[in-house]
Formats: C-alpha cells, sequence, structure tokens
C-alpha cells in the first residue's frame, strides 16, 4: 500500500456531490488535518457551482474518467508530486457505481473510501476486497453510523459491564415521510440498489455487527407501503447472533410516531434512548467540526435511562450522558492508515458480511421463510 511522507498533504478526489458527497464526505474531508479536498466530480452544473462556493479552491471534473487523468496520466500514480496527483479516491456516487468506480480506481492504484452499501451484492464486495489486496492498495466503506452519539455510548456501557448479559437489541431508524421524494433511492430497478434495507439498513445491521458479532439465521418482513412506492419503505429485520444475542431492528419512512432509537436489555438493565444523533443535522444546517470546538454534543434532556423495570417516560433509570458523536474520526483514521500504512477503520470484509446478512433478508422477505447462515 502506498505510504506517503508525513509532511506531504494527501489530495483528496471526491466523486458524487448529492446528499453524501455535499453533506458528509466534503465537509469531513476539509476538517480533518493532513486531507485536502482537491477534485470534485459532478456532470450537474448547480452542483459544480455548489461545490465551488463552499470551496474556492476546488478543482472540478465533469467525469470521473478526468480524476483519473488528473491522478496521473491514467497510471494512477498515488501520492506523486504532479499538479494533478491524487492520494485518496472518495466514491459518494449513486449505489450502482460504486463497484465500477472503485474497480477503476484500485485498479489504477489509488487509494479508494466508498460510500455504504459497497455493491449489491457480498460476491462483488469480496471480489473488491482481493483486488484491493492483490494491488496492495487502500479500501475502505463510509459507515459512519459507528461514530453515533448513542452507538459510542452503548460501546461503553458495555465494556464496563453495565447492561449484564446482553439478550435483546433493538435499534430503530425510522422516519416520516408520507410523500415519496422521488430519484434513484426510491426506485424500483434492481440495478439502483434502492429501498430501505440497503440505505438505512446497512447502518442499522453493521452497528448489530459490530456490536454483537457474526448472525446465524435472518427474518425479515419487507412492505412497500406509501402510493406509488417502488421499493421497500417499511422493514424488520430479526438476527440471531453466533453468540446468542438477538437484533430486532427496524427501518422505515412511513413510521408517524418514533419509536426510541435503541433499546437495549441484559440481565441486570437496560438502555433506552431517543432521538438520532445531531451530527448530520449539524452538517445539513452547514456547521462544520473544528478542532478544540464542542461537536457532536447533545442536550441533557436527551440522554438516555439505564435502569430496570420501569419505563423511562416516567422518569425512571438513571441519566447517561451522551458519548458526544464523533464522524470525524473516520477520516482521521483513513489519514493514519494511508500515512503510517494501518488497518481500514471499517473493511471491506466487514461491509461483505454486513451485504450476507441484507441479502439473507431479501430472501426471507421474499420467501417468508428463516435463512441460516454459517457463524
Amino acid at each position: 500500500m502506498n505510504v506517503t511522507a508525513p509532511a506531504t498533504p494527501l489530495r483528496v478526489g471526491l466523486i458524487g456531490y448529492g446528499l453524501a458527497g455535499s453533506v458528509f464526505h466534503a465537509p469531513l474531508v476539509a476538517a480533518t488535518e493532513g486531507l485536502v479536498l482537491d477534485t470534485v466530480v459532478t456532470s450537474d452544473p448547480a452542483r459544480q457551482a455548489q461545490a465551488r462556493a463552499e470551496f474556492p479552491d476546488v478543482r472540478i471534473a465533469a467525469s470521473a474518467a478526468e480524476l483519473w487523468d488528473r491522478a496521473g496520466g491514467g497510471a494512477g500514480e498515488a501520492g506523486g508530486s504532479g499538479p494533478g496527483a491524487l492520494d485518496l479516491v472518495v466514491i459518494a456516487s449513486p449505489n450502482k457505481t460504486h463497484v465500477p468506480l472503485a474497480t477503476a480506481a484500485l485498479t489504477a492504484g489509488l487509494p479508494v473510501v466508498v460510500d455504504k452499501p459497497l455493491a449489491a451484492t457480498a460476491a462483488e464486495a469480496r471480489e473488491l476486497a482481493a483486488l484491493a489486496e492483490r494491488t496492495g492498495t487502500f479500501l475502505s466503506v463510509f459507515q459512519n453510523r459507528r461514530w453515533d452519539n448513542d452507538f459510542l455510548t452503548l460501546r461503553r456501557l458495555l465494556a464496563d459491564g453495565e447492561l449484564g448479559e446482553i439478550q435483546r437489541f433493538e435499534s430503530r431508524f425510522e422516519r416520516w415521510r408520507p410523500q415519496l421524494k422521488g430519484g434513484w433511492r426510491e426506485s424500483g430497478a434492481p440495478e439502483e440498489i434502492g429501498g430501505l434495507l440497503y440505505d438505512l439498513g446497512s447502518h442499522v445491521v453493521d452497528q448489530a455487527l459490530v456490536l454483537f458479532g457474526p448472525v446465524v439465521r435472518v427474518y425479515a418482513e419487507t412492505d412497500t407501503r406509501r402510493p406509488g412506492a417502488e421499493t421497500d419503505d417499511d422493514t424488520f429485520l430479526a438476527l440471531t447472533h453466533a453468540g446468542g444475542v438477538r437484533s430486532h431492528l427496524y427501518v422505515s419512512a412511513t413510521t408517524a410516531q418514533l419509536g426510541p432509537r435503541m433499546r437495549v436489555l441484559g440481565s441486570r438493565a437496560g438502555y433506552v434512548k431517543y432521538g438520532l444523533d445531531p451530527q448530520e443535522g449539524a452538517l445539513r444546517d452547514g456547521l462544520r467540526p473544528a478542532p478544540g470546538q464542542p461537536w457532536g454534543e447533545e442536550p441533557e434532556h436527551m440522554w438516555g435511562r439505564l435502569g430496570s423495570g420501569e419505563s423511562p417516560l416516567t422518569g425512571a433509570g438513571t441519566p447517561v450522558r451522551t458519548v458526544p458523536g464523533d464522524y470525524p474520526a473516520y477520516y482521521a483514521a483513513v489519514a493514519a492508515a494511508l500515512r503510517e500504512g494501518g488497518p481500514a477503520p471499517v473493511t471491506a470484509l466487514e461491509a461483505a458480511h454486513c451485504l450476507d446478512v441484507l441479502e439473507a433478508a431479501r430472501r426471507s422477505s421474499r420467501d417468508g421463510t428463516v435463512v441460516e447462515l454459517g457463524a
């Protein structure tokens, strides 16, 4: 893998400037010490203008092919000294482009970050992992919800043994969006890889795998509820982990009354947390993380509660200070890996394990069966 000298800024090319590119990747790259947003690839004139307004020094490319040329005459000289050389490519374009663009970048020897989902299938994800291994090139998947405040808080509670032996993990990523927004995310065309199972489901399944390990059994119900909808917009997954924990995961755009973001039940106590991590809202509002400044914090009235026997809504249980969310930690880890040759913060094989579960969920819902997976 290419390792860049500490004094050399790492130049980043970003493909895609829609929601993922403009709200998440560009601001987080720009806020990371040692990274610089060099080039944005988008063919949309309005998005080109937006990128220039938000990052006046950024270069604009209309196609990924132009980005490969700038990266070193098509040779992919990552970390080179030429005026167009790049050290990292971030792929934040529509899902169907993830595999071909990542393949092109890895073949060119360019380190790559790909937004989730990495691919449509676990087999494709493993092929990309193998390509990265053969070429000795860095590859990571952007699973930012590993740095959500509730997830970080739960990891701390688990490490401290506060809950005892975990029996059930409930995780909800629910919204109330009764009207369709359109676009590829809501398309029923298989090649678009749309729907909530692969969108929000990628987050909640990844979190469950990180927390409780491999899954051996999957049951799922995927529904298409809104008039005119083409793909799933209300989905439930029940996972059985090899260690015995059961995860009940909900993703929905049709939830008129939102449930708790997390409810975790153990032999000693339970933890209940309402409300989404505030980082996405802050980034959408134009706020940016900065050294020495608070980031990812939430007010005390949003803290979750730890206890047993009564509903947290009655004031029972002990308030647990929420660990601040930390999306900047992802790109800080990417920069450290590129400079020092360390591991990726999220690997392609981890993404493949997540896709194993998502594919099993799709089969389970289609056939009305429980799908067994190897541990």
